[in-house]
């Protein structure tokens, strides 16, 4: 990662939590819909988020964390894939942690894990905010 990234607000979104909040069918396809997902958090880098939060201007840099039968989703110029190697909660974490960041927030509703990143100073908040 780059200096002039590392600069930028973080947007770290769970793929499996936020792939779930919606029953369109992605478990029969689970790499296909977080490739979907992917392709929709895209304009967020350039766009930004609006959803109250200040310090989610643009330009962001965007994480999305895949894990399991998603693994194998590619990251495209505006959105980084981590594929997880073990836990999903884990690896972002990880992200969230080993980000200088100045504004670093989390998209999920896993609880746990909501916990765990507030305590490394992120915000958090729900699927629906870029759904």
């Amino acid at each position: 990662m780059n200096a002039e990234r590392k600069s930028l607000p973080l947007l770290v979104v769970d793929a499996a939590n936020v792939v779930g909040s919606v029953p369109d069918g992605w478990w029969r396809d689970r790499r296909g819909a977080a490739q979907r997902l992917r392709d929709l958090l895209a304009p967020l880098a350039e766009a930004g988020l609006e959803s109250g939060h200040e310090g989610l201007s643009p330009p962001l840099e965007v994480v999305l964390v895949v894990e399991g039968q998603a693994r194998g989703v590619p990251s495209i110029d505006e959105v980084r894939v981590h594929a997880a190697r073990a836990s999903g909660d884990d690896a972002i974490v990880d992200v969230v942690r080993g980000s200088d960041a100045p504004v670093k927030v989390v998209v999920t509703a896993d609880r746990q894990l909501r916990e765990r990143v507030s305590a490394l100073g992120a915000e958090v908040i729900g699927p629906r905010a870029i759904r």
